[in-house]
């Protein structure tokens, strides 16, 4: 399976998204609505913004900030090394957030052998994958060198309408290289731009230990190589979370009764990236951004998303060749299938029904104080105010953002999807957050799903 530069293995590439000559709708809305980190030195907040980046990463990586994360430090830092490994062609290690009873049955029919070779999940659950997976990839890894020196592979031009994004909000790329002393090209830093903490930062804790696979491993040997070497791969916004983000919620609305705690998982893989010293917290709510912003266009059927060409290079087994993967024309539809598929192999997995095997847990997701706590936690990172203009405002999410109502009708297809936005809108984090200036792409960044998914769950049920 090919590795991209960024350190996402995808599932499927888009043919004509990042690294062609032109971009297509879908890549330049994740542009403009990245955007914003290209502007954060113009301003005495954004200032001060990147300059908390740089001091709560160091802080969350080295220990000094002690974060109520689910399991105690020294053992998150050993799940950050198993998460340093992308599951993409069947979401295994982030299944783990179904519970151990429904993650045991999901594993069971869908793990890795190899790095290389993997067991599926039912065919209509894999095609919704990839495709999810390759719209947020295909996003996330142009967002990586357009915003670290305006290329769309480090070297290749993008469009002239992609470069004038940020010619109209005089951004400039390699924020995080000219912040933080490591520029392009200067030494130790990233080749193209916006250079990693462990390019930038003054102390990064060693971890040691068995990697996904069980094999010996250190987070030197993921960041610098040889494993997976990414000095030359921009951070902004994180692969990783991207991945991590869209794949959690997939299974989120494939099984519903785990979806808070999935939204968990997908917090603490992005989270472990910084543990790592891999990524900025701005590059986590980066991707975390990017993938609901996504996921909410594709459920929403929005015709930029659909009916795009897939080279899908995610077989069940490493012998088989390539296939050319057909086009989705209806995602909210596929996915449905999906759900009743994954819902009959998991009961016969499990022994009974999907409802009640989701409440035998007794893993690290089964707390809901703790997971509550912990999510709260990753929201903003604590990074100040860059955009004061919003911060203590609430913004109307279908205003804004009516698609992003689809995050949650998806999985409780009893609401309205008025009635979803309202949950949206009602369970929002803070605002004035560096991707929150009043955008629609800019309110995803605020979106608590944690929470937004239990009021969910209780108004569905409350229906008839």
């Amino acid at each position: 399976m090919k590795r991209l530069g960024c350190g996402i293995g995808l599932i499927a590439l888009i043919i004509g998204g990042a690294g062609a000559d032109a971009q297509t709708a879908a890549n330049l809305a994740a542009l403009r609505g990245l955007a914003p980190v290209s502007t954060l030195s113009n301003s005495s907040s954004g200032k001060a913004a990147l300059a908390s980046n740089f001091t709560v990463t160091g802080g969350i990586q080295t220990g000094v900030i002690r974060q109520p994360t689910l399991l105690p430090f020294a053992e998150q830092q050993q799940q950050a090394l198993r998460d340093a490994f992308i599951t993409d062609g069947n979401l295994a290690q982030l299944a783990e957030g179904l519970g151990t009873t429904l993650g045991a049955a999901y594993q069971a029919r869908a793990h890795y052998l190899d790095r290389e070779r993997f067991t599926s999940v039912p065919k209509s659950v894999a095609e919704v994958i990839a495709y999810a997976n390759s719209t947020s990839g295909s996003d996330s890894n142009l967002g990586k060198y357009f915003f670290a020196n305006g290329t769309s592979d480090g070297r290749k031009a993008v469009s002239e309408e992609a470069m004038t994004i940020l010619k109209d909000i005089g951004g400039a790329p390699d924020p995080f290289g000219r912040a933080y002393g490591r520029p392009a090209g200067a030494a130790g830093a990233d080749a193209f731009g916006n250079s990693r903490p462990f390019q930038t930062e003054p102390t990064i804790l060693p971890i040691v230990g068995p990697d996904y696979f069980n094999v010996p491993a250190d987070n030197t040997v993921y960041n610098r190589g040889p494993i997976m070497n990414l000095t030359d791969s921009p951070s902004f916004p994180s692969g990783h979370t991207t991945y991590g983000y869209m794949g959690s919620l997939m299974l989120a609305i494939l099984v519903p009764d785990r979806y808070p705690e999935m939204v968990v998982r997908a917090a603490e893989y992005g989270n472990d990236r910084i543990v790592l010293g891999a990524h900025y917290a701005m590059d986590v709510l980066g991707g975390r951004t990017l993938a609901t912003y996504d996921l909410a266009h594709l459920l929403a059927n929005d015709p930029a998303y659909m009916n795009r060409p897939l080279k899908n290079v995610a077989m069940t087994t490493a012998t088989s060749e390539p296939q050319v993967q057909p086009t989705i024309g209806d995602f909210r539809a596929a996915v449905a299938t999906a759900r009743a598929d994954l819902t009959k192999a998991l009961e016969a997995a499990c022994g009974d029904t999907v409802a009640a095997c989701a409440r035998q847990d007794n893993g690290r997701f089964s707390a809901p104080a703790m997971n509550e706590a912990f999510f709260a936690s990753t929201l903003t990172y604590g990074l100040g105010i860059a955009h004061p203009e919003t911060a203590d405002t609430v913004e109307d999410v279908g205003a804004l953002a009516p698609e992003a109502g689809n995050l949650l009708t998806a999985a409780f297809p009893k609401l309205s999807l008025e009635e979803a936005n309202r949950i949206l809108t009602e369970t929002e984090g803070p605002g004035g957050g560096f991707l929150d200036n009043g955008s629609a792409f800019g309110v995803y960044s605020r979106l608590n799903l944690f929470a937004a998914a239990g009021r969910a769950a209780v108004l569905s049920r409350a229906k008839p």
